[in-house]
């Protein structure tokens, strides 16, 4: 039982760790967050690290289905600060599965 503790302890610990750096670099880790594909669409998903149930993750990008263009692809993470409100808009209007 305390084993158990101490790993969700470590879990929680790594898991917020990753969101609060995600977001003292710009981004908006731990919900939506608006991403880019390699053929340029961009989409927003649920992006928690360190949870993930409908990708690979590879820590700082994914390999996961594109909803825009129907593909599976390396996506990344985008500052909404580098988009227009045009892209914004565009990237909030396609969104990937519910699911982290």
């Amino acid at each position: 039982m305390r084993r158990a503790r101490h790993g969700l302890l470590a879990a929680g610990i790594v898991i917020g760790g990753g969101i609060l750096l995600g977001r003292l670099l710009g981004y908006k880790m731990g919900g939506n967050v608006v991403v880019r594909c390699r053929r340029d669409h961009l989409f927003t998903t649920i992006w928690i690290p360190g949870v993930h149930l409908k990708e690979i993750d590879l820590g700082i990008a994914r390999i996961q289905h594109c909803p825009v263009g129907g593909h599976w692809s390396l996506v990344t993470p985008v500052k909404d600060s580098a988009l227009t409100p045009e892209q914004l808009a565009d990237a909030h209007a396609h969104h990937d599965l519910r699911v982290p």
